[in-house]
């Protein structure tokens, strides 16, 4: 108990205390538009407190100078199993995504290996995990890469890489659902996003997103986690309007959107 109370006693009781990116659209920045700003304000009013933030960029050193610094108590979106952060129950379960023109030769495409990608140029993240599909079906020759790990504030790999497709400068895109598929929604009406739920061989493309906690925080997990299973139509709610592809736990199907 005395254990517990002394890792609890690091929460803020005034402020619902959020670790965030300041210009990470289509997820969180300053002005409050992205989705996990709004997921912020769901959960605060729930918990009767202000949201309260501390922006820092996401990339290295992001959990050091923020969660582990004690200068803020949750990251809204956080991958299942990574030993940064002791992570909540996960509230959303997405996938990586092709996009595509909606009314071209690849909008029928749901596989990295289908033939009708040979030759195409591929937008694709550097080091994300559907490269390992694309070099297996040798797709990497004429890939265009985009950095993985940049300072938002000053480059913006996905909305190159979208521009990019518009522009013709490549024939297809694969981004992470979360971002691809808000980012499409917003402002590309002429491109069709495509979750990729139909890979069998490794590594998998979909992810379940939790929130992330302090190492030894159980008391405010267990919190969360409360939330979390009471409010999940609303989070849901939330990711769907945004343009979050959402899948099942086991990642095999589409739930809620618009297909």
């Amino acid at each position: 108990m005395p254990a517990g109370a002394q890792t609890s006693d690091l929460v803020s009781h005034n402020a619902f205390r959020v670790c965030a990116d300041p210009a990470n659209l289509p997820m969180s920045d300053k002005s409050g538009a992205g989705y996990e700003n709004k997921l912020a304000d769901l959960f605060a009013e729930k918990l009767g407190l202000p949201v309260a933030y501390t922006w820092y960029p996401m990339a290295t050193g992001f959990i050091r100078n923020t969660l582990r610094a004690n200068r803020c108590d949750v990251v809204m979106g956080y991958a299942q199993g990574q030993e940064l952060v002791l992570n909540t129950n996960h509230y959303m379960t997405s996938v990586y995504t092709l996009i595509v023109p909606k009314d071209g030769d690849l909008a029928a495409v749901t596989t990295l290996s289908d033939e009708r990608l040979k030759g195409k140029r591929i937008g694709i993240i550097a080091g994300s995990p559907p490269a390992t599909h694309m070099a297996r079906n040798g797709l990497i020759g004429k890939a265009k890469p985009y950095h993985l790990v940049v300072d938002r504030r000053y480059e913006s790999p996905s909305a190159d890489m979208l521009k990019d497709l518009t522009a013709g400068d490549i024939d297809a895109a694969i981004l992470w659902g979360p971002i691809g598929g808000p980012l499409v929604k917003q402002g590309y009406p002429d491109l069709k996003v495509i979750p990729l739920m139909q890979e069998t061989l490794p590594p998998h493309l979909f992810y379940r997103i939790t929130m992330g906690v302090r190492q030894g925080e159980k008391v405010w997990q267990r919190k969360l986690n409360s939330l979390i299973r009471r409010n999940q139509k609303e989070i849901d709610a939330i990711l769907i309007d945004a343009g979050v592809p959402l899948l099942n736990d086991m990642g095999t199907a589409l739930y809620g959107a618009d297909n």
